[in-house]
């Protein structure tokens, strides 16, 4: 499967990083999203990234002026749709909104084409589902920030086809990450896995065990993590991790109870570097990084 064009739909901070990833992987790559301020961000992000990466050494100038000639946006999912060889869609990590994505995605993509869901968490049998092209869909997710970090989990579904599996095991590898192929399951293995301990040390915090920045100081020196876990829920969203651990307790039981004291955190407003204040405070324009 040829995959020459690839189509973003959302230019948040994921699908932006997508963008990034895909351009720069020689991807000619379409940015949508219903925000004109939005997609305007969102390529400028793609241009400051390419910018910061020529003066730190990492990105030769062709390799920038390329990467830009490949990106361009677009003002409509079905635009999108009509020419993106791949749709990764990056939206809102609520089903109803993936449902919906997909159900537009089925009407207008070229047959043949692959969707994808950068889900951290959700089934992507659940949304193939409302598809006639079950074997063309497939999970994508990625982790924040994209242009740097190298993993990418490629999630299999029920009916996924192995050439739709194949097609974006290589997109994955040009776009330079390190793949991982996962049979789906409740928050595959990363997600499964960083809301557990994330949860924990929320658990942690409310018993009074230890300050956050002390938790934080245990996991980085002691597990060699590279984040404490409260910087890692600062960085992805409280709001984004309470609804991974709601879905995980549906799906997989009593042990992923959201700690109360995430959802109230929550309810408050502190959802993290995105609003200036989650575990930890920030800076206003540390907040819009």
């Amino acid at each position: 499967m040829d995959i020459k064009t690839i189509g973003v739909i959302g230019a948040g901070t994921m699908g932006r990083g997508i963008a990034y990833a895909a351009a720069f992987g020689g991807y000619r790559t379409v940015l949508e999203d219903v925000s004109p301020e939005m997609r305007e961000q969102g390529a400028a992000y793609v241009s400051q990234t390419l910018e910061d990466g020529v003066s730190r050494g990492k990105v030769t100038p062709q390799q920038k002026e390329s990467a830009l000639r490949n990106l361009t946006t677009a003002r409509s999912v079905e635009d999108v749709c009509r020419e993106a060889d791949l749709l990764i869609e990056a939206v809102p990590e609520e089903m109803e909104v993936k449902l919906e994505i997909f159900t537009i995605f089925d009407k207008f993509a070229k047959p043949g084409a692959i969707l994808a869901s950068n889900t951290s968490s959700l089934s992507i049998t659940e949304m193939a589902s409302i598809t006639f092209r079950a074997e063309d869909c497939i999970g994508m997710h990625f982790f924040n920030p994209v242009p740097k970090m190298k993993l990418l989990e490629v999630v299999r579904a029920l009916e996924t086809s192995e050439a739709t599996l194949q097609a974006c095991v290589e997109v994955g590898r040009r776009m330079g990450k390190e793949v991982v192929v996962i049979r789906e399951s409740p928050g595959f293995v990363t997600s499964r896995i960083n809301a557990m301990i994330g949860n924990e040390a929320f658990y942690m915090l409310q018993e009074g065990v230890a300050s956050a920045e002390d938790i934080d100081k245990a996991l980085k020196l002691g597990l060699n993590h590279p984040m404490g876990p409260f910087e890692l829920v600062d960085l992805v969203g409280l709001d984004v991790r309470l609804n991974i651990l709601e879905y995980l307790h549906k799906t997989l039981g009593e042990k992923y109870r959201p700690c109360p004291l995430l959802a109230q955190y929550v309810k408050a407003g502190r959802t993290g570097r995105k609003s200036g204040r989650g575990v930890y405070e920030y800076a206003k324009d540390a907040a819009k990084k």
